[in-house]
C-alpha cells in the first residue's frame, strides 16, 4: 500500500458533505429553522426570495471536527425594495426564531446571527442579504451598533463560492486537480484543529486557509494520472510561505493578510492578532519540515508516523513495516501535467 492510499483513507474518514449521514440531524434542523424563518420574515413584510448554503459545505471542503460542533452556514436573501434601511431589524427576526427554537448563546454579531443548539452538537450562523438585480448587500451591524455601523455592505457570496469551486484555470487534468486541492484543504483544516489551541485555532479561519491553498495550489499528478497528495501538499505549503501572505512586524512576528477575491475585498484576517499570524507562520514552517521528512523516508510506516503527528490519529499507521513507493510518485515538475494558473 502506498502513502497516497493512506491519504485517501484519511480523507474519507474526515470529509463531511451536506448529504452525509453524519450530517443528517443538522440538515433536518436547518431545513426546519429555514421554514420558520420564511414565515417570520413574510409576516414582518420582508419575504425571503432566495436562500443558499455558504461555507465549507458549499465549497466541498467540510470536515468532521474531532470535538467541535457541526456547523450550519445559511444565507437568506430579501428583496432590496422591501428591505428596511436598518439591517439590524431583520437580524432581530432571526434572533427571535433561534431563541424560540432552543438555541443557547444566540446573539447578533456584526456579519451574522449565531447560536448553539441546546441539546445537539450544532452551531448555526445565519447571514442576511438584500438583493437588487444580481447585486447582494450584506446586513452588517450589532444590537448596540450606532447608525454609522448599521449598513448594507456590497458583497459577492456566490462569486466567492464559485472562485473556490472553479477549475477553469487548470490546464489539463482539471477534474483531478480540483479534487486534489479540495483534499488539501481538508487536510490542512484538520491539521489546524490538531495543532492550534482552541482560542487561536478558531481565529485561523477556514476561508483564509482555503483561499491560500486554492490560489497557491501546486498539483502533483503524473502524465498517466497518478496522484501524490504528499508532494502536492508539500509544494503548496512552500508556495504559501513564499508568497506575500505573511507580513513581518518585528522580532520574527507576523501579521497575516489574505484578501477576499470578491467584494468587499477585505483581509479575512484583518482583526486577527500578531500572535495568530506568528503562530500560523511558524506552524506552517514546521509542517513543511515534516512533509519534507516524510517525502525522504523509504519506510511507509515511518512516513505515516510523521503524518499522524501532523494530522492526528485518523491518519493510520500500518502495523507492519513496509517499503513506501512515495518516491516513485513524488514527481518532479517535468512530470506534472500542467500547473495552477491561479493567483
Amino acid at each position: 500500500m502506498s502513502v497516497q492510499n493512506k491519504f485517501i483513507k484519511f480523507h474519507d474518514k474526515i470529509k463531511l458533505g451536506r448529504e452525509d449521514e453524519a450530517y443528517r440531524e443538522a440538515r433536518a434542523k436547518d431545513n426546519s429553522i429555514l421554514d420558520e424563518l420564511k414565515t417570520e420574515f413574510k409576516n414582518a413584510g420582508y419575504p425571503i426570495i432566495e436562500t443558499f448554503i455558504q461555507g465549507s459545505l458549499s465549497m466541498y471542503t467540510g470536515i468532521k471536527h474531532p470535538e467541535a460542533d457541526f456547523d450550519i452556514d445559511r444565507a437568506v436573501v430579501i428583496d432590496a425594495d422591501s428591505a428596511p434601511d436598518d439591517p439590524v431589524e431583520v437580524k432581530k427576526l432571526v434572533l427571535k426564531v433561534l431563541e424560540k427554537r432552543g438555541f443557547k448563546n444566540a446573539k447578533i454579531k456584526k456579519p451574522c446571527v449565531t447560536a448553539d443548539y441546546m441539546n445537539l452538537n450544532l452551531h448555526i450562523d445565519i447571514v442576511i442579504y438584500r438583493k437588487r438585480d444580481e447585486r447582494y448587500e450584506l446586513a452588517v451591524g450589532k444590537l448596540n451598533s450606532n447608525a454609522e455601523n448599521r449598513v448594507w455592505s456590497p458583497s459577492e457570496p456566490k462569486k466567492l463560492i464559485q472562485h473556490v469551486n472553479d477549475s477553469s484555470q487548470y490546464i489539463g487534468s482539471a477534474d483531478l486537480k480540483i479534487r486534489q486541492v479540495k483534499r488539501l484543504v481538508r487536510y490542512v483544516k484538520r491539521w489546524r484543529d490538531e495543532k492550534f489551541g482552541q482560542n487561536v485555532g478558531k481565529k485561523v479561519f477556514s476561508i483564509g486557509l482555503t483561499l491560500m491553498l486554492k490560489d497557491k495550489f501546486c498539483p502533483s499528478i503524473s502524465d498517466d494520472g497518478k496522484v501524490s497528495d504528499l508532494q502536492s501538499l508539500r509544494d503548496t505549503v512552500s508556495a504559501i510561505l513564499n508568497a506575500n501572505y505573511f507580513q513581518w512586524v518585528e522580532d520574527a512576528k507576523y501579521k497575516v493578510n489574505v484578501r477576499l477575491p470578491v467584494q468587499p475585498y477585505r483581509n479575512v484576517f484583518e482583526n486577527s492578532s500578531i500572535d495568530t499570524g506568528t503562530q500560523l507562520y511558524n506552524k506552517l514552517n514546521a509542517m513543511l519540515t515534516k512533509l519534507d521528512q516524510a517525502l525522504n523516508e523509504d519506510s511507509l510506516r515511518k512516513q505515516c508516523e510523521i503524518l499522524q503527528g501532523l494530522f492526528g490519529g485518523d491518519f493510520e499507521v500500518p502495523e507492519k513495516e513496509q517499503d513506501s513507493n512515495a518516491k516513485k510518485v513524488a514527481y518532479s515538475s517535468a512530470g506534472v501535467v500542467g500547473t495552477s494558473q491561479g493567483a
